[in-house]
């Protein structure tokens, strides 16, 4: 049986006994133009490996697949979809290699041959945590080339937010610095199974070669975390932590210790991190 002869997603669902958990933050894509989509917003995929997270019934998969990608690795925590998963594998011999296990806890990603995609309808419950890790890796190009994920519309606003925004944030700042990240398409609750109360998005990330602005990753991640853990405060004191004379540093690079986290652009967050990394080295 070839990947076009595989039956509906519907009927493989039925027919595995594969109704959604909301434990396992599961909303499944039934539709496989829309899987054909958002596979087609990755690029081209011959010469890539894909990483998915989440594959379920294998929608998604079976789009990758039928798009041409070199190989997909599919990571399911889900016991019950790795039946219909092997059919797919099946339907693709040496194209579809199945891990099952927690996301969180089993990261193929180093073992996969470059250049990489990662492409996922994310679990909700997961989504961002996968993202921040895949933001801040330990070396910098990553491991992927590109990242073409669905979340709830709420986080993809978060991604791409500009200061000034009650969206900016952490997650906008992590992308940003390192990254080109804008929103694809919005799907309505009607194209899962079941519906969830949210409108989803899906979101292209793209690696740059380099960060935008000089900064220490770590130094920053922990700037934007404490700035805007405490986004109503001034940042001379939701950043007071990281320095006794925090309100010093802030004034020394021309940021008034009286604004606060959502009105500080990319570039003042990456000059906040340097001088924050000069200021402790010289204590």
């Amino acid at each position: 049986m070839s990947l076009e002869q595989l039956p509906p997603l519907r009927q493989v669902i039925e027919t595995h006994g594969l109704a959604a958990r909301k434990s396992l933050g599961q909303n499944f894509l039934l539709d496989l133009n829309l899987t054909g989509k958002i596979a087609r917003q990755a690029g081209d995929l011959t010469a890539h490996d894909v990483l998915e997270i989440g594959p379920g019934p294998g929608g998604l998969t079976r789009a990758l697949l039928l798009e041409g990608a070199r190989k997909v690795v599919a990571v399911e925590a889900d016991a019950r979809c790795l039946p219909a998963l092997e059919e797919i594998s099946a339907a693709a011999p040496d194209r579809l290699e199945l891990h099952h296990g927690d996301a969180l806890k089993l990261d193929p990603l180093p073992t996969l041959t470059a250049p990489v995609a990662v492409v996922a309808n994310l679990p909700y419950n997961i989504g961002t945590e996968l993202l921040v890790r895949w933001l801040t890796p330990a070396n910098w190009p990553p491991k992927w080339d590109s990242l073409t994920l669905m979340f709830q519309r709420e986080v993809a606003e978060r991604i791409v937010a500009t200061p000034g925004s009650k969206a900016y944030g952490r997650l906008a700042v992590l992308a940003q610095f390192r990254c080109e990240a804008r929103i694809c398409f919005e799907l309505p609750p009607q194209a899962f199974s079941p519906p969830p109360k949210v409108t989803s998005a899906v979101v292209h990330i793209t690696a740059l070669p380099a960060p935008r602005f000089a900064a220490n990753p770590k130094i920053l991640s922990e700037v934007v975390a404490r700035a805007f853990n405490q986004r109503r405060k001034m940042l001379r004191a939701s950043l007071k932590g990281l320095l006794p004379d925090m309100a010093e540093v802030l004034t020394s690079i021309g940021i008034d210790p009286q604004r606060r986290a959502e009105t500080v652009s990319l570039q003042e967050f990456c000059a906040l991190a340097e001088a924050v990394q000069n200021a402790r080295r010289a204590g």
